[in-house]
This record gives structure tokens, C-alpha cells and sequence, in this order.
């Protein structure tokens, strides 16, 4: 294993999804736009990694969590911004 650019890069997204998976945990009351946001750019930068290593399990897990992720930050957006106007 070399400790390269796209390594560092993957590393940095693991290191999200465990943020965010311990935030989840420990949160009295979860910000889903926040958990959304960093989930999605921890599958993103796992996804540059994967471009560079790539393996097919992984990037099959990594583009469906960000698909989550982001199906989850817009739906939290529009509640939040509902929740603005009323």
C-alpha cells in the first residue's frame, strides 16, 4: 500500500463516515441536513480515491451512499426551508 494523494483522499472520506455515524449516535437531536452533507462528501471522496484504485464492491457502495446522502440532504433542505415559512 502506498500512502499516495488518492489514499489520503479515501482516508479523509472514512474519516467522515465515522464522524458522522458517531455525530448520529451522540446527537440529541440529529441535523439531518449536517449528516446528510458529510456523508455525501466522505462518498465523494471515496469516490476520487476509487478512481484511482479502484475496485468495483466499493465504488458500487460508494456511488449508492452518496445517492442516499444526496436524496437525503435535498428532502432536508425542502423541510428546512418548509419549516422557514411556516
Amino acid at each position: 500500500m502506498t500512502l499516495d494523494w488518492s489514499t489520503i483522499v479515501g482516508l479523509l472520506g472514512s474519516a467522515l463516515f465515522l464522524g458522522a455515524f458517531g455525530y448520529a449516535n451522540a446527537a440529541g437531536q440529529l441535523n439531518k441536513l449536517v449528516f446528510n452533507l458529510i456523508n455525501f462528501i466522505g462518498a465523494v471522496l471515496l469516490l476520487i480515491s476509487l478512481s484511482v484504485h479502484f475496485n468495483l464492491a466499493a465504488f458500487v457502495l460508494e456511488v449508492c451512499w452518496a445517492l442516499i446522502a444526496l436524496i437525503g440532504l435535498v428532502r432536508a433542505a425542502l423541510e428546512r426551508r418548509g419549516g422557514d415559512q411556516a
